[in-house]
């Protein structure tokens, strides 16, 4: 049996291929990511995985569209995203598969 703290993660990340990790994988990335009121993420987007973000707590706003705790967003690749916490809040997030260097800024241009 392995023990891990998640503030001793990556911004939350314990599944993938980042250092330190709980379980190392190619094939997923999971992370439980807490922010303050006001953290904010700029636009962005992912070209090969699919994100999958479950709002634990809190209210967050992703792309204009407000989401509050039981809310899961599917994030397809291509598609961009913002994100600003309105209130103190928590993620889970699913990323498949895990690709390290698969999150380019801006919206999506083809």
């Amino acid at each position: 049996m392995k023990k891990g703290n998640l503030d001793d993660m990556v911004k939350g990340w314990f599944v993938g291929q980042f250092e330190p990790t709980l379980f190392h994988s190619k094939d997923v990335e999971v992370a439980i990511k807490k922010y303050k009121k006001g953290d904010a993420e700029s636009t962005h987007h992912h070209r090969i995985a699919t994100e999958i973000t479950v709002i634990v707590s809190g209210k967050v706003r992703m792309n204009e569209q407000i989401y509050k705790e039981d809310d899961i967003i599917v994030i397809e690749p291509f598609e961009s995203t913002d994100f600003i916490a309105l209130s103190d809040a928590i993620t889970a997030v699913v990323k498949s598969p895990g690709a390290l260097d698969d999150k380019y800024d801006g919206k999506f241009d083809a």
